[in-house]
């Protein structure tokens, strides 16, 4: 693994994250401050970046008035890509931040992934 596909994080400070609807959620990762690696940070990055660009080609449609099934096909697979890509950032979060959690007793953790899922899935 080279050093692009490597991102370091140390989770020992509390941050908030504003959802859609405007509700903060305030948290830490757990106070034992270790930092992981993810592997697949490169390819979520580019994924996203796809779909931003994506998005700006729909709103250009919607600007120019283009056939409103058109639009929504295209939202569509945006919608489709940004669930993969959750799905990939699940699935990294399992095998490194939860692996690294539960080898430091960090039960938190567990917790803050239910609710990140259970939002997800929503």
């Amino acid at each position: 693994m080279n050093h692009e596909e490597t991102k370091e994080h140390v989770h020992d400070h509390e941050h908030e994250h504003v959802l859609e609807d405007g509700t903060v959620i305030r948290h830490t990762h757990g106070p034992h401050g270790h930092t992981h690696s993810h592997a697949q940070t490169k390819a979520v990055l580019n994924r996203l970046s796809r779909a931003i660009g994506h998005l700006e080609s729909i709103r250009r449609m919607v600007e120019d008035g283009r056939d409103c099934t058109e639009v929504l096909i295209q939202l569509s697979a945006v919608k489709s890509a940004i669930n993969n890509t959750g799905k990939i950032i699940l699935q990294d979060h399992i095998e490194h931040c939860i692996v690294d959690a539960v080898e430091h007793g960090d039960k938190d953790a567990i917790k803050e992934l239910e609710k990140a899922i259970d939002r997800f899935m929503k």
